[in-house]
């Protein structure tokens, strides 16, 4: 099986670089061009990330900082430069090593090899959705904002699952009721109204993004 490995970078001749060597290298690659697109990239659980610490929108720290609870993998940080101060602060956060511009791509290769081959976490993967300030973790059925896990019951996760798992498609009530639990309880569609109002106001203490959004006179969608 393949191992797949993220590459983030803001130089495209970088990124096309390394694309290049670990594609014919026989690595599934990913590749994200600022801190945005990487966090959504880990959502798919590389075997191992190569991330650059200058980027904009977010750096790679605050990269790795986000994700490093709910992605388990290998973390290598490619830089121009490093000082101690840099590698003390990388290694806090999560990276496991530091790569130097410019740097030998055999050597390279060499230290990704050798941290998929020690690595043993990829194992018990889980499947987790990064959306703005929330973490979704469908395997654990928990939803995280600021690392702080947010307090739901069994029904408002199984419609946050439900709805961000099918992101931009409008479901009525009727739908979601049918889709989730009509054959193990008692009751109608008119309680999903209910529970995406709690679930609302719950997730309202922790952002001011609106994540389910009512379409008026269809229904509910998450929205992208």
């Amino acid at each position: 099986m393949r191992n797949t490995i993220l590459i983030v970078d803001d130089e495209l001749d970088v990124i096309n670089l390394l694309k290049d060597y670990f594609d014919m290298n026989d690595y599934f690659i990913l590749t994200a061009k600022n801190g945005i697109e990487a966090i959504k990239q880990a959502e798919k659980q590389p075997d191992l990330i190569l991330l650059d610490i200058n980027m904009p929108d977010f750096d790679g720290l605050e990269v790795c900082k986000r994700i490093r609870g709910f992605v388990s993998c290998p973390i290598l940080f490619l830089t121009a430069k490093v000082e101690d101060t840099d590698k003390i602060n990388g290694f806090a956060v999560g990276g496991d090593d530091y790569i130097v511009k410019p740097f030998s791509i055999d050597e390279l290769g060499a230290r990704v090899t050798a941290h998929i081959r020690r690595d043993q976490r990829q194992v018990n993967k889980d499947k987790t959705k990064f959306d703005d300030e929330l973490v979704i973790n469908y395997s654990t059925k928990e939803v995280f904002s600021q690392g702080e896990k947010i307090k739901l019951t069994k029904k408002e996760f199984e419609i946050i699952e439900f709805l961000s798992l099918n992101s931009g498609q409008i479901f009525d009530k009727e739908g979601i009721y049918d889709s989730l639990w009509r054959w193990d309880s008692e009751g109608d569609s008119s309680v999903i109204a209910e529970h995406i109002r709690r679930i609302r106001t719950k997730l309202s203490t922790v952002s001011s993004k609106t994540y389910i959004e009512t379409v008026w006179g269809v229904g509910y969608k998450w929205v992208r």
